[in-house]
């Protein structure tokens, strides 16, 4: 009995080994490891990545390093670039109200057309409504449609489109226009409306290229669309005084401007070169990918009205600020007179220092 159990026993022994060996014969032939890319912790896993992303695919070394080392704002270009472009989105507005003393004094003047007309009278109340009411309507319309195209599209046909108006105005500015006064005024109303249409498009845009920067890069667009006034009654004075003719003055102001808008279509294409503004264009692209893939509607519309109704109390503010100030200046703010000829500041100069540059 107990040499039957171990021959049994030596049986099975040799069952077990044939078996042991046939199934290392069968491993070698597998690979070690799966074909299927390693999960490396669960909380890639729960993410269900694709192998492309599993393999790191599409990350340049550039990418890796900045989000390992984020940029600073060198020399503060960035900033300084928005700026530009803060003074580039008012231009068109300050230009043509700064020039008071050539549309009204020269070549609406009486002097000048040898016609008594109201047209010079009323010249800044028309460019207020000829400016406001388009930029307003095109702001508004840019926010819901998205009026020409992409970004990049928006921002540079709204600058040519400047800057073609503005060598119109300095051809007027050349030519003898005496003989037809109302055609000049009227024909300088549509240019205003152009610009401001073109303008409203432009400055909306720079603001929702901004809102991917931080909150302080709004501020420099803000900071540059004050400036804007400042500068365009600098230009006004300077040339009024260094010029020969008033023509002459109104041919070097509005040349400056389109530099200004030139300048602004230069540096926005040196923007993406600069990689603190491709850093936080890649944080956007980063954040628009984690929406989409969490399910949230990216691309849908807006809750205007809930956003109208929370904004309500300071969209309010800044109305009724605009409003009395656009009342006032600067058609009435403008044909207010020095009362003593002994005042410092002599009547050449008053209009263009007390209302634009003090106030503007």
């Amino acid at each position: 009995m107990a040499d039957g159990q171990n021959l049994l026993d030596r049986k099975h022994g040799a069952i077990s080994i044939v078996g042991g060996r046939g199934a290392n014969h069968e491993a070698e032939k597998s690979p070690f490891l799966p074909t299927e890319p390693v999960r490396l912790t669960p909380a890639w896993e729960e993410n269900n990545l694709p192998n492309d992303e599993l393999n790191f695919k599409g990350m340049t070394m550039e990418r890796a390093r900045m989000e390992l080392h984020p940029p600073n704002d060198k020399l503060m270009l960035v900033f300084l670039t928005l700026m530009i472009h803060g003074v580039g989105t008012l231009m068109p507005w300050n230009m043509f109200i700064t020039a008071k003393s050539y549309f009204v004094d020269y070549k609406l003047s009486q002097n000048y057309t040898s016609v008594e007309s109201e047209y010079g009278t009323y010249f800044l109340s028309y460019v207020g409504f000829a400016s406001q009411i388009p930029n307003l309507l095109f702001n508004w319309l840019n926010i819901f449609m998205n009026l020409g195209g992409n970004l990049t599209k928006r921002i540079v046909y709204s600058i040519l489109i400047e800057v073609i108006v503005f060598v119109v105005t300095v051809v007027l500015a050349m030519i003898d226009s005496s003989d037809w006064p109302g055609a000049f005024f009227w024909i300088t109303m549509i240019t205003v409306v152009i610009l401001n249409m073109a303008g409203g498009i432009y400055q909306n845009t720079v603001y929702g290229m901004v809102a991917k920067l931080p909150f302080k890069y709004t501020g420099a667009v803000v900071l540059g669309s004050n400036i804007s006034g400042t500068f365009a009654s600098i230009i006004s004075i300077l040339s009024s005084q260094f010029a020969s003719s008033v023509r002459t003055a109104a041919i070097y102001y509005f040349i400056t401007a389109m530099f200004v808008l030139l300048l602004c279509f230069d540096t926005y294409f040196a923007l993406p070169l600069n990689k603190f503004y491709r850093y936080h264009e890649m944080l956007k692209e980063k954040e628009a990918e984690t929406h989409k893939k969490a399910g949230i509607d990216v691309d849908g519309r807006p809750p205007f009205w809930k956003i109208f109704k929370q904004a309500f109390p300071q969209l309010f503010n800044v109305f009724f600020t605009f409003f009395i100030t656009l009342a006032v200046f600067p058609a009435v703010h403008s044909d207010i007179k020095r009362s003593s000829p002994d005042f410092v500041i002599g009547d050449e100069l008053y209009v263009s220092i007390t209302c634009f540059l003090t106030f503007n």
